[in-house]
């Protein structure tokens, strides 16, 4: 059964975040980002998020943290936008998005958001040093994801719908996911 609620997932640094505050405002809904919680936890555990990554890999209790959280928000919750590389998987009846963008465009992005206001638990003097990292924490998550739940986490087929962010503005892109999600969800209405 479909329901008010969209997960947003995709490519580090393709925008999650923004698309689902974005998407949220735009059509009421609450918005819930499981990255910044991550960030957070990161925080409190006086890692980086790339060391948090890597934590999690045999630290069980990091990702069932955010799986639980996840796992109530979707018995609990309608209304939800929401952007994590998992919701999709923990939410079956969400509208599921994937956010795409090459890693050396994701790292010229995230240095300059470093740059310009940061981000908690992360930081780097180059854009090289941010794609590094971005390769060592896509390859943390896909082996977590794979040997947690059996799933590869940027496997397409997952999604209703795809959108390359490299030529897409915020502005673009959350229209597209506005319209596809109305489109989906009317499609329910219907039958």
């Amino acid at each position: 059964m479909k329901r008010q609620i969209i997960t947003i997932a995709g490519s580090l640094g393709s925008g999650k975040s923004s698309t689902a505050r974005a998407v949220a405002a735009a059509l009421g809904f609450r918005h819930f980002s499981s990255g910044d919680l991550f960030r957070q936890l990161a925080v409190e555990r006086g890692e980086s998020i790339e060391a948090m990554n890597i934590s999690a890999e045999v630290q069980r209790d990091i990702d069932l943290k955010v799986d639980n959280l996840l796992q109530e928000m979707y018995r609990a919750d309608e209304q939800l936008v929401i952007d994590s590389r998992m919701a999709w998987h923990w939410m079956p009846g969400s509208f599921k998005v994937f956010l795409v963008l090459d890693p050396d465009t994701a790292a010229a992005r995230i240095f300059n958001d470093l740059q310009g206001k940061g981000r908690i638990s992360e930081d780097a003097t180059s854009i090289q040093e941010v794609r590094d990292s971005i390769d060592r924490r896509f390859a943390s998550e896909q082996k977590r994801y794979a040997a947690l739940y059996g799933v590869n986490a940027t496997d397409l087929q997952n999604f209703d719908l795809a959108i390359n962010t490299k030529h897409n503005d915020l502005k673009t892109v959350t229209a597209i996911v506005c319209a596809a999600y109305r489109a989906w969800h009317a499609d329910e209405k219907g039958r």
